[in-house]
């Protein structure tokens, strides 16, 4: 498996994860096409055998201190292998290059796998947001990495 930058050439091989992952919360293909073209955006793509497995963004505009993680989603033929882990720190290590010291995500509070991720990387739960996936009421929680106190730590 391997990691590069994603872009919009991708799409389609993105829009297939991302409809199988999310299903009716999925983002149009004219939104994510925006996010890839943003330069406000980076995404990465994860590669096994010339197949796009996986995918992940972060927001981070020019010049802010804080980002955010727009979205992880992998194939579920590479689940529980690593993988979302490795792309997940390749987000953070793309917001340590543009200068963030802040890392913001939203995961669903039935989603414990991913917190569990998170948590494991440094992230602490900082809020909860009531109802936030449409149509189930499921709750988001609202996490955050410093990371500078993660660098002296060691978690990320």
């Amino acid at each position: 498996m391997s990691l590069r930058p994603a872009s919009v050439d991708d799409l389609g091989a993105i829009m297939v994860l991302e409809r199988a992952a999310f299903g009716g919360d999925a983002w149009s293909d004219d939104v994510m096409r925006a996010e890839l073209a943003s330069p406000h955006t980076w995404y990465v793509a994860a590669e096994d055998e010339g197949l796009l497995v996986g995918y992940a963004g972060l927001r981070a505009p020019a010049g802010s201190r804080d980002a955010d993680v727009q979205t992880i989603a992998l194939d579920e033929s590479v689940r529980g292998r690593g993988l979302g882990r490795e792309i997940f720190r390749a987000l953070l290590d793309e917001a340590r290059r543009r200068g963030v010291s802040e890392v913001f995500l939203d995961v669903r509070a039935d989603n414990e796998p991913a917190q569990r991720l998170y948590t494991s990387e440094g992230f602490e739960p900082i809020g909860r947001r009531p109802n936030y996936y449409p149509g189930e009421g499921v709750d988001a929680i609202v996490m955050r990495l410093r990371l500078a106190a993660a660098r002296e730590g060691g978690a990320a």
